[in-house]
C-alpha cells in the first residue's frame, strides 16, 4: 500500500505556505468580522464574516487536493494522483459559481425591495482590512500556482479576491447608498457577473485538462528539436498524444526510420530519445516507429 509521503516535497513549499496563510488569514478576519458584527448589531457582516470562514474550507480542499496529487503511482494507478488537484479546482469553482449565485440573487433582492445599507465606521475598518489582507492572500496564491502549476490554487486565489470584491461592494455601496438607492443592488450584481466568467474560466481549464486536447506548435517543435537532435537526422516525430496527470506527464507519438534499420537500433535509438524527453521536460514518452516508406503512404 502506498502512503503518502511524509516529508513536503520541495516544489510544493510555496503551496503549502500559501494555504497556510489563507487559513490563519481567514480565521483571523472571521474573528474581527463576527466581533464586528456584534457590536454594530449588522446582519450583513455577520454573514460575511461567515462568507470569509467558508473560504477556510475551500483552502482545506486545496490541502487534500496537493496532499493526495503527492502520493507515488500504484500498480492500480499507474499514472499516480496528479489530477486530484485538478478535481480540487472543479470543486472551487463550482463554490464560486455558488458565490456568484448568492451575490446575483441578494443584489436583485435589494432592487426589489429598495433596500439600503446603513453601516458604522467599524464596518468601513473590519471591510477594508478585508479587502487589503484577501487580495494579499490572493496575490500569495496566485505566486504558488505559477511557482507549483497547481490549478487548485490559482481556483483559491479568486476565491479569495470575490471575498475581497464582496467587501469592497458593501463599502462603496454604503458610501453611495445615501445618494443612490439602487447602488448597493447593482454593484452586487456587477461581481457576481465577474466571479461567475472566473468560475466559467476555471472550469474550463478543468474539463480541458480532463478531456485531453492536443499539444500547442511551440510544445511540438520543442519535442521535434530534442527528438531529431538525438537521432542525427530527420525522422519527423508526429501523431503526438499528450497525457498529463497533475505534474506527471504522459507523451505517445510515431516516428519514421529507415526500412533497414535493425531492431536492435532501433530500440536503442527510441530508449535514448526516451531519456532525453525525460531529463530535459520531465516527460514520460512511448514512441511507435513506422518504416520511411510508410511517410510516403500517409502523405498521400
Amino acid at each position: 500500500m502506498t502512503k503518502i509521503s511524509k516529508k513536503i516535497k520541495k516544489e510544493n513549499f510555496s503551496a503549502y505556505l500559501s494555504i497556510w496563510l489563507s487559513i490563519v488569514g481567514n480565521a483571523i478576519l472571521f474573528a474581527l468580522k463576527f466581533y464586528v458584527g456584534l457590536i454594530s448589531k449588522s446582519v450583513a457582516i455577520m454573514a460575511d464574516a461567515w462568507h470569509t470562514l467558508s473560504d477556510s474550507y475551500s483552502s482545506v480542499i486545496v490541502l487534500v487536493g496537493i496532499k493526495v496529487s503527492e502520493r507515488e503511482p500504484t500498480k492500480k494507478f499507474p499514472y499516480g494522483f496528479g489530477r486530484a488537484d485538478t478535481i480540487a479546482s472543479g470543486i472551487l469553482s463550482f463554490m464560486l459559481a455558488i458565490v456568484a449565485y448568492e451575490f446575483a440573487a441578494k443584489g436583485i433582492e435589494k432592487l426589489i425591495h429598495k433596500e439600503t445599507a446603513d453601516y458604522g465606521v467599524w464596518v468601513y475598518i473590519a471591510l477594508g482590512l478585508t479587502i487589503v489582507l484577501k487580495e494579499i492572500m490572493a496575490r500569495i496564491s496566485i505566486w504558488a500556482a505559477i511557482k507549483t502549476d497547481k490549478k487548485s490554487l490559482k481556483a483559491d486565489a479568486w476565491h479569495h479576491r470575490s471575498d475581497a470584491l464582496s467587501s469592497a461592494i458593501i463599502i462603496v455601496g454604503a458610501i453611495l447608498n445615501q445618494y443612490f438607492c439602487w447602488i448597493d443592488g447593482v454593484l452586487a450584481i456587477i461581481v457576481a457577473l465577474i466571479i461567475a466568467y472566473t468560475a466559467f474560466e476555471i472550469m474550463r481549464d478543468v474539463a480541458k485538462s480532463i478531456i485531453g486536447e492536443s499539444p500547442d506548435e511551440e510544445f511540438a517543435e520543442k519535442i521535434k528539436e530534442i527528438v531529431n537532435s538525438t537521432a542525427k537526422f530527420d525522422i519527423c516525430p508526429h501523431h503526438l498524444h499528450i497525457h498529463k496527470y497533475g505534474n506527471h506527464i504522459e507523451l505517445t507519438f510515431h516516428i519514421y526510420l529507415p526500412d533497414d534499420f535493425q531492431i536492435q537500433t532501433a530500440h536503442n535509438l527510441t530508449d535514448e530519445i526516451e531519456k532525453k524527453l525525460k531529463d530535459k521536460m520531465n516527460i514520460t514518452a512511448t514512441i511507435h516507429v513506422e518504416p520511411l516508406k510508410q511517410k510516403k503512404v500517409d502523405m498521400n
